[in-house]
């Protein structure tokens, strides 16, 4: 299975889930995303493969609000166990 899902860093810290929709929005539809807040990254995840590759293509190293982005693939989340 394709990856349609994509990590974004080096958000500024104001930037919210809407605006992050709304800039996607522009590259194809979006189905889900998260802003990590306090932390300058967030998750998107666009319908196809195909749109997800252009927006990587056309925002990965574009300026938003004042900062540089990086998009990339996101990886897969990591099953993480608690150590009591």
């Amino acid at each position: 299975m394709q990856n349609s899902k994509l990590y974004v860093g080096n958000l500024d810290y104001a930037v919210d889930e809407t605006e992050l929709k709304d800039l996607f929005a522009n590259y194809g539809t979006v189905k889900y995303v998260k802003v990590i807040e306090g932390k300058g990254f967030g998750f998107v995840e666009l319908e196809t493969q195909a749109e997800a590759e252009n927006a990587k293509k056309e925002l990965n190293g574009s300026e938003y609000k004042g900062r540089t982005l990086r998009v990339d693939n996101a990886r897969p989340q990591k099953n993480r166990t608690r150590k009591y």
